[in-house]
């Protein structure tokens, strides 16, 4: 019996509109057709050191962090998913590994007539599962109604108009479709809230600056953080754009939330 799994990653552009007004990147007010710009140069400037500075930055906990967003999605032979702002396919990887484990489990066959597009990366194998897409967050050329899942990791606070990503996210989910996002939020206890802000101002960009030569980019990153909606207000943001049963769970007392909802 072959069981076809299609992954679809799309590494997003994060392009808006061209609209002359502004927006805040960072803690910087810049206009809104550059900030695409400006987030694109951070992420290409971070790209060579990435892994390496999640580990550092978050003491490997980022790995646990993806490891419980999959288990939440719950991946299932022959589901045709959509990881948004996928980075090195880390998140996308590990969606694969969980599905390939209940395959083997069921005893299916293991061969498949998957199509991959692009360069074929370690670790992959003979499923050629992934098919790797870059395009825009917010205006996805995919189909209305065609992903049982929708995943984000550490990227929606970079888009431009995050209403407009929720919308789409929305839109191509199909009906029992799963919205999921994993993003660095905001610490609720007080004094932890206090050695987070010290850690995350003081030790991040020099630890970016020592390892990366970038201090620059991990600035933005911390600042781009603050500027986030906090999770109440992030979670009505995600029911707006139509899902149900929304919620989220936070994750080390807030440093990060996983945010849910279903299309029905």
């Amino acid at each position: 019996m072959i069981v076809k799994l299609s992954l679809i990653i799309l590494g997003s552009s994060f392009t808006g509109d061209n609209f002359v007004s502004t927006t805040i990147s960072g803690f910087k007010e810049v206009r809104e057709e550059d900030k695409s710009q400006l987030v694109g140069n951070v992420f290409t400037n971070v790209a060579s050191n990435y892994d390496l500075m999640n580990d550092l930055m978050s003491g490997g906990l980022h790995r646990l962090w993806k490891e419980r967003l999959v288990s939440k999605l719950n991946p299932f032979p022959g589901m045709k998913h959509l990881d948004v702002a996928g980075g090195t396919g880390d998140v996308a990887f590990r969606i694969l590994e969980t599905v390939n484990s209940v395959k083997r489990r069921a005893i299916q066959d293991p061969s498949n007539g998957f199509v991959f597009f692009g360069n074929p990366l370690k670790g992959l194998g003979e499923t050629k599962s992934l098919i790797w897409a870059e395009g825009d967050a917010e205006a996805l050329d995919f189909p209305d109604n065609s992903m049982d899942g929708y995943t984000i990791a550490f990227g929606i606070r970079n888009v431009t108009h995050i209403e407009k990503a929720l919308v789409e996210a929305h839109r191509v989910l199909k009906r029992g479709g799963r919205f999921l996002c994993l993003e660095l939020s905001h610490v609720d206890v007080p004094l932890l809230k206090q050695v987070y802000d010290y850690y995350s101002f003081s030790i991040i960009p020099a630890v970016g600056e020592l390892v990366a030569g970038d201090r620059e980019s991990y600035q933005y990153l911390v600042e781009s953080i603050r500027r986030f909606p906090p999770q109440d207000k992030f979670a009505l943001m995600i029911a707006d754009a139509g899902f149900q049963k929304v919620e989220y769970e936070n994750l080390v007392a807030g440093v990060v939330a996983i945010h849910s909802g279903l299309k029905l």
